[in-house]
Order: C-alpha cells, then structure tokens, then sequence
C-alpha cells in the first residue's frame, strides 16, 4: 500500500519542527513520532534537504528541472548526429 508523498516544502518544515522537538528534549523516537514518519525516512530527508531553506529548496527544484530540460536536448542532439553520421555513410 502506497504512503501519502510529503512535498519538499513541508519536508522542510517538518524537519524544522523535528529540531524545534529536539531542542524542547524529545528523544529521536518521540520526535519523529510526533512530526508522523519513521526514523528511517526522518534520515533520508535530513541527508537530502538538511539545512535547506525555502529559497534555496526552490532553487534546487529549478536546477533540477533545467539540467533534466538540458539533458533531455543533448540526447536528441546526439540522437540526430548519429542519424546524420549513419545516413552519410550510405548504410540506410
């Protein structure tokens, strides 16, 4: 059975409000428990948005977006110099 997907904005807060438990003297079980996800997922988000704030999460999603946009022009380019390589040959 699939979760629900938590966006990165309200990662970012939940991890906030994790720290702001920590800070109160929760234990990492407590705290996590009461944010509503496993240790497990508490430590995959923090290695991937720790210390992030909204600005730079939203940055992080346009680098992402125009390096996939990037990428995905640079495979049709190559796709089209190897069709054009093929087609000079004379092997069509």
């Amino acid at each position: 059975m699939a979760g629900k997907r938590d966006k990165p904005e309200e990662i970012v807060l939940k991890l906030r409000q994790f720290e702001v438990l920590q800070g109160q003297g929760s234990s990492i079980a407590d705290a996590v428990r009461q944010i509503g996800v496993t240790q497990q997922t508490y430590f995959r988000w923090r290695k991937e948005y720790g210390g992030m704030s909204r600005d730079q999460l939203k940055r992080l999603k346009q680098l992402e977006t125009e390096n996939q946009r990037l990428r995905r022009a640079v495979s049709d380019l190559t796709l089209d110099k190897m069709i054009l390589t093929e087609a000079a040959r004379g092997n069509f």
